[in-house]
């Protein structure tokens, strides 16, 4: 088994799961077993019953995935996305496992962590590469944010009481403007997450687009948009109204003063995912929201 000890997987775990800390021990013993050495942050190494052969790395930077041929993570949405994070400065490939309710970025569930290892090991994977966007904030003619999101770019209101008022812009020419309680610009990937809640279309993955959704608009044309995926979208925050927020991916986050206009255009870098799996995302779909089929007899022959 030594001739795979040149091989190293890294693995992020949600550890204030106790599922999470379950799957990763079983996880770890596999790939061990098997020759692959196994890399772990040291601050989530304190909370994982790991063995000594694991390799601890103190500083959570992209650089700690140097050498290592995938990314394991363990968790749900908000720990896949962490781990996207990784994924995308590095560009090692994430392999997800669901732990948490729906996790479209997901690729197995908990239930398969034997076969997780055994395709890891025998390198029965494949990798595909996700679409992401890039985000600009500009105020006063100055770029004053720059930031970047796997599923969406989210411009939502700040106080309760009190609407977002935005004009919206496609490539540079204005659309339409309203009261709202945010905005979701989004990725496929993303069409299934935020903008799906907002009313949005679901778009498979493989389709190259951009979208544009109003949350609870006060407007008569208030409709999800999908445009090219080399449209550039902006949102502009009016003057002389309450500030707005931006939050990418719901994990970072920047205020949005009056006046302030993001923009969303295709991201330079992808994410890189691994896959198991040759199932199409219609049957992905059902799955993971359960959708009534029952009934259906088949494509005629």
């Amino acid at each position: 088994m030594t001739q795979n000890r040149a091989r190293t997987v890294f693995l992020l775990a949600h550890t204030g799961r106790p599922a999470a800390v379950r799957s990763a021990e079983l996880v770890v013993k596999g790939l061990l077993r098997a020759g692959l050495g196994v890399r772990v942050l040291a601050a989530e190494a304190r909370d994982l019953p790991l063995p000594d052969e694991v390799e601890l790395v103190g500083e959570a930077t992209p650089q700690c995935l140097d050498g290592c041929e995938l990314l394991i993570v363990l968790g749900g949405d908000g720990t896949l996305l962490r781990g996207a994070e990784f994924a995308r400065a590095s560009g090692v490939p994430m392999l997800g496992v669901n732990l948490g309710r729906v996790g479209f970025l997901a690729e197995a569930e908990r239930d398969d962590l034997d076969k997780v290892v055994d395709r890891v090991v025998s390198r029965a994977y494949e990798v595909e590469e996700r679409m992401t966007i890039d985000v600009t904030v500009h105020r006063n003619g100055d770029i004053v944010h720059t930031d970047w999101a796997l599923n969406e770019a989210a411009v939502q209101k700040v106080s309760a009481e009190r609407m977002l008022e935005v004009v919206l812009a496609i490539d540079g020419r204005p659309v339409t403007g309203f009261g709202c309680d945010g905005i979701v610009l989004s990725t496929p990937t993303g069409s299934t997450a935020y903008a799906f809640s907002a009313g949005g279309p679901v778009v498979w993955p493989e389709v190259e687009a951009l979208l544009m959704v109003p949350i609870s608009a006060h407007a008569l044309f208030a409709k999800p948009l999908v445009t090219s995926p080399d449209s550039v979208l902006a949102v502009e925050v009016l003057p002389h109204v309450p500030p707005g927020v931006l939050w990418c991916d719901g994990r970072r986050t920047v205020e949005l003063p009056p006046g302030a206009r993001v923009e969303v255009r295709r991201g330079a870098v992808p994410v890189r995912l691994a896959r198991l799996h040759h199932a199409s995302f219609t049957d992905r779909l059902v799955a993971k929201f359960a959708l009534p089929v029952s009934g259906w007899r088949g494509a005629p022959h």
